[in-house]
């Protein structure tokens, strides 16, 4: 590693009703990647943002290669060299690879006046040859995969001679695949001197790819740490105060009444003739691969997206659902994987949130809402969830990830679903959080419900179903009991790479 890059030093930030950082540091080596982790709220992002310029610090100093500096909005941190790709990527679907590393800044011919593609592309190819990347500059990126966007978003960083690169959750919507491709690119730019901040709930990534940790709890600074001289349970220790353990599956077994069943569930290539029966108490697992199906059959059976042909049946009765209204009615609530588009309101309040599904019962003889039963309901789901928020008032857009989780449980609560669906629960979320959200799915079957879990991490499917239904290319490949079930047998199906066996 070479000489320090970044020192941030008593950095502070007060939004209100938040003291969202409070006396933290932070160092960069030049040819370092350096994970910085912490629950969420912890004030990972804040920190960041503050090196960014997205925001701008109350109080302390930012040094760039030994020099004081202050950055007060995103153009001063690029000019400086400092770059972020945020866990949302911010690319043009609809313009080519070549178009989205360079725009604004694309070479033209003819006075300015026209637009020099051939050059354009030429430049593109040379950055993704230096970075050994095979991509087509001329490709149309809503056409590429999440992890190819991603490549392009790192490109597009380092066309800008950045040598700092922070990454936030780089990895949350990649295959494992994917993954490896990503943390060799990662390690490439390290040995080019570049300083990676690698921001990451998965804790089985640090030890691969990290050369030190810096830990944040409640918007303070705790320790910085050389990966290789702790383990992942003292940096988990750290993160959350306490030592913590998550909840493994319960050992209740699931009844015998079936309380959703799909018959031979056909939509287009996505879904390919899928069956099977969920019961009550029991966790369902779906695992499977990128691609595979699950979320497109979770979204037909909540009536997101029609379905071709097939059969949905809701204790024993048969059902139509052609809606997400047809399917709440019948009691099936859904939390998708993309909270903030289909599961918030964001820019509403956490009260609001909460109650958004059952909203009919808030409701008085004249159509005027009944705030204070609002209140009384949504503040016994914050204390009963540990929802970290100032206020029911607060907007559930400046909650973290895991809180605004949380508000999605809450609301499918409150509307006392008996078939719930959680896509990627814990996607994003901090190991704290985690192990909350596994006691709550718990206690959710233990006391009748029927839950489907949709998981692309395979300790948790394990960890947390009874049974396991493996997906690949649209079609169920596998089913197992988690008695039978191991990371290896999940994987084989999922790949089609053994014969399909329903027990």
């Amino acid at each position: 590693m070479g000489g320090i890059l970044v020192s941030m030093e008593g950095i502070e930030k007060t939004f209100p009703g938040v003291h969202a950082l409070k006396d933290c540091r932070f160092e960069l080596r030049a040819g370092e990647i350096h994970a910085l982790v912490g629950e969420n709220g912890a004030g990972k992002s804040t920190l960041m943002k503050i090196l960014t310029g997205v925001y701008t610090k109350d109080a302390g100093r930012i040094l760039y290669k030994g020099q004081e500096v202050e950055i007060p909005n995103p153009k001063a941190a690029q000019d400086l060299g400092i770059a972020i790709i945020h866990q949302e990527l911010h690319l043009m679907p609809h313009l080519t690879v070549a178009q989205n590393i360079f725009i604004g800044r694309e070479p033209r011919r003819g006075a300015g006046l026209f637009l020099h593609e051939r050059q354009l592309n030429q430049q593109a190819q040379d950055l993704l040859e230096k970075m050994n990347l095979d991509l087509d500059p001329r490709a149309r990126v809503g056409d590429l995969t999440v992890a190819k966007q991603q490549m392009v978003e790192i490109v597009r960083a380092l066309s800008f001679q950045s040598e700092v690169l922070i990454m936030d959750e780089p990895t949350s919507m990649l295959t494992d695949t994917e993954i490896q491709e990503l943390f060799r690119i990662i390690r490439e730019l390290r040995g080019q001197g570049v300083g990676i901040v690698h921001i990451s709930h998965r804790m089985e990534e640090l030890k691969q790819i990290s050369d030190r940790v810096t830990i944040m709890r409640d918007g303070r600074y705790i320790a910085t740490v050389d990966t290789k001289a702790v383990t992942i349970d003292e940096i988990i220790s750290m993160m959350v105060g306490k030592e913590i353990y998550e909840t493994a599956r319960t050992d209740q077994t699931a009844s015998d009444e079936v309380m959703l069943e799909v018959r031979h569930l056909n939509r287009g290539r996505d879904i390919k003739n899928v069956s099977f029966q969920l019961h009550r108490g029991e966790i369902l697992g779906f695992a499977g691969l990128v691609g595979a199906g699950r979320t497109e059959v979770a979204r037909a059976i909540f009536g997101a997206d029609p379905l071709d042909s097939g059969e949905i049946y809701v204790h024993g009765q048969r059902v139509e659902i052609r809606s997400p209204h047809d399917a709440v009615r019948h009691g099936i609530g859904y939390l998708s994987e993309d909270r903030r588009r289909y599961g918030l309101m964001p820019t509403l309040d956490v009260g609001t949130n909460i109650v958004a599904a059952a909203l009919e019962r808030f409701t008085g003889g004249a159509g005027w809402l009944q705030k204070g039963n609002i209140q009384e309901t949504a503040q016994a789901q914050v204390l009963d969830l540990s929802i970290r928020t100032p206020s029911l008032e607060q907007r559930v857009r400046y909650l973290s990830g895991g809180n605004q989780q949380k508000v999605v449980m809450a609301k499918w609560l409150v509307r006392n679903c008996d078939i719930l669906i959680f896509d990627e629960p814990t996607r994003g979320i901090d190991v704290g959080a985690k192990s909350e959200i596994y006691r709550l799915l718990n206690d959710l079957a233990q006391s009748g419900k029927g839950i489907i879990m949709i998981s692309s991490e395979l300790p948790e499917i394990l960890r947390m179903s009874h049974r396991i239904i493996v997906m690949c290319e649209g079609e169920i490949t596998g089913e197992m009991t988690a008695a039978e079930a191991t990371q290896e047998r999940i994987l084989l199906y999922a790949t089609k790479r053994e014969s399909i066996a329903r027990h």
